[in-house]
């Protein structure tokens, strides 16, 4: 509810203010257009001449509301970044801790996108980024009401069929069969390998701050006892269930053979396919082991709303284990005819080790322990600076949760046999190599003239999710250890995502004064509304430039590799796996 107020509250305060200033504002001056809480460190950054730049340089912290000058500074030494091509000068403005809307004036280059300064500043963007994921909801029909007129779209992909890929045959009302869950992202398609480290990081999101999340997301199930957030999640959830068969196995994906056109979803009648590896036993381990870590984690995170669906994940969770235990890497590839999202893994020891972890964490299992214990060792190696989870590396999480259970009480069900604890010196391994890539995250970040923890390989596919993700493994760090620099670092590629960068641009839709605007995204691409979808983060730079589009643009600085263009998949598609850590960082930086 405080979020809410805040964010009503700044709502109005900025449509009742007038123009804050004659001209236009200038992408050369890049500021969060979002905003900066009340007591965190701010900073602007000025992009100026690569030569003929004088030092010494003032700019103004101004009121949007009659143009009252609350602060004036002097510009930070030029310094060059080499993965966009900018000079920059830093305009530090931490002192500032008036409420209301600003901007910043420079003399000789112009004024910023206003901003805000405030508590909770973040939590409409939150609200947006979160809700984003109803808007993604597939088998019901969607409105996201009077907010958003017109963002609506009717009840799709109603039948399931059985490919015959999946070692079975048949066609079933997606009531009975395959039901629910989320579009993946600019297509219509829905996965278990990405909805797994999505509805993961949300359920961790959760556990760790559910006390600050609010409640009202203004979804159908708003009025019932469950808070919201768990609502939505379960939404994924119900899918996920739903693709595991008998045996305990998980087929790995139901979409179509080939991507639709760019229609609504109501209008996409290529049959809706539950796709299997082709060959006995059908399922994949990577995504059996995806749906036993997120069921596992369902467990105990539902059971104080509802019990008996958390002892139904549970015992999804159990039965997944138990298969990749006989199948232990069943790997995947797009069999014959399908051309749709392929999220294939040649290793999907990782994805056993987050769910042997996860189940642990839950049930306090001796056998699963065991796995833990044998296993972990080979992969504290995935604990560095440079490789934050992703679909395909989920070892961190494996890790993280072991060590974040470590002190925990009694978990919902103990076998007799089970061990008292968790093993002392594993958990300390797994935090002290976790503290020590967070700390050189931090200062690789400080050192970065965007003050970002991204590296020039990683503008690849899904940056944007990548700056999300370093900033997780410090809000990790942060409960392993708290570390204001932690906090102020995870901030700080926030930052960078809602406008902080080369292009100005705010990377969420419908977010800040300079969002961009035309997502890879088959909702947002057919609809007759103007704007896109709002919520959503795009992928962003990708120096691998693998769509027709990017291919037309000249070589240049990795930040730089970027099309605001629906053609530009490879740089500006969305997708919930990019959605998750941007409102699992929103939520974690929120009240420090």
């Amino acid at each position: 509810m405080i979020w809410l107020i805040t964010w009503l509250t700044l709502s109005l305060t900025s449509r009742a203010a007038p123009a804050a200033a004659p001209a236009a504002p200038v992408v050369t001056i890049k500021v969060d257009q979002v905003g900066y809480l009340t007591a965190a460190p701010k900073l602007a950054m000025i992009a100026v001449p690569a030569t003929g730049d004088r030092e010494g340089g003032r700019f103004t912290v101004r009121r949007a509301a009659g143009d009252a000058a609350v602060f004036e500074g002097r510009l930070g030494a030029a310094v060059d970044d080499a993965d966009s091509g900018d000079r920059l000068r830093a305009a530090d403005f931490s002192t500032v801790r008036e409420s209301g809307t600003f901007y910043l004036d420079v003399p000789g280059i112009g004024r910023s996108w206003p901003f805000a300064i405030g508590p909770h500043v973040y939590a409409r963007t939150w609200s947006l980024a979160m809700r984003a994921f109803y808007g993604q909801r597939c088998n019901m029909a969607v409105d996201l009401g009077p907010e958003f007129p017109g963002f609506a779209h009717g009840v799709c992909h109603m039948s399931g069929a059985l490919h015959v890929s999946s070692g079975s045959s048949g066609t079933k009302p997606a009531s009975a069969f395959a039901s629910g869950g989320w579009h993946d992202a600019g297509d219509y398609g829905r996965y278990v390998v990405n909805s797994g480290i999505t509805t993961g990081t949300l359920l961790w999101m959760y556990e760790l701050y559910g006390a600050r999340l609010g409640e009202s997301l203004r979804i159908p199930e708003s009025t019932n006892q469950t808070p919201d957030v768990l609502d939505e999640i379960r939404w994924n959830l119900e899918w996920m269930l739903s693709m595991q068969d008998a045996d305990g196995g998980v087929w790995h994906k139901q979409t179509s053979e080939r991507f639709p056109a760019f229609i609504m979803p109501e209008a996409d009648t290529l049959p809706s396919y539950v796709i299997g590896t082709g060959t006995a036993p059908f399922k994949s381990t990577c995504a059996t082991a995806d749906l036993a870590a997120v069921a596992a984690i369902a467990a105990r995170v539902y059971r104080p709303f509802d019990a008996a669906f958390a002892t139904r994940t549970e015992r999804a969770a159990r039965d997944a284990w138990r298969w990749t235990e006989s199948n232990p890497n069943v790997t995947f590839k797009n069999p014959a005819g399908v051309v749709t999202g392929e999220y294939g893994d040649a290793d999907c020891s990782d994805e056993r080790l987050w769910a042997a972890a996860e189940l642990w964490r839950t049930t306090r299992d001796a056998h699963v322990h065991d796995y833990v214990r044998a296993h972990a060792p080979d992969f504290l190696k995935s604990l560095t600076a440079t490789a934050p989870p992703s679909w395909a590396n989920v070892a961190p999480l494996a890790l993280w949760t072991y060590a974040l259970a470590s002190h925990a009480p009694s978990a919902t069900s103990r076998p007799a046999d089970a061990p008292p604890a968790a093993d002392a010196l594993l958990a300390d391994a797994v935090k002290q190599r976790t503290l020590t890539a967070a700390r050189e995250i931090v200062t690789r970040s400080a050192h970065h003239p965007y003050r970002i923890s991204l590296t020039a390989h990683d503008y690849i596919w899904g940056s944007n999710s990548v700056a999300a993700n370093y900033a997780l493994h410090l809000l990790i760090a942060n409960q392993l250890q708290p570390d204001p620099s932690f906090i102020e670092t995870a901030r700080d590629n926030l930052h960078y995502l809602l406008g902080r960068n080369t292009f100005s641009l705010s990377w969420v839709t419908q977010v800040g004064a300079n969002p961009y605007r035309h997502p890879h995204h088959r909702p947002s691409g057919a609809d007759t509304n103007p704007e896109p979808w709002p919520g959503l983060l795009s992928g962003g730079p990708n120096a691998g430039r693998q769509d027709p589009a990017m291919k037309k643009l000249p070589n240049g600085p990795p930040a730089r590799m970027y099309l605001d263009d629906q053609e530009s998949y490879a740089s500006n598609e969305i997708a919930i796996n990019w959605n998750a850590p941007l409102v699992f960082l929103l939520a974690g930086i929120d009240d420090h």
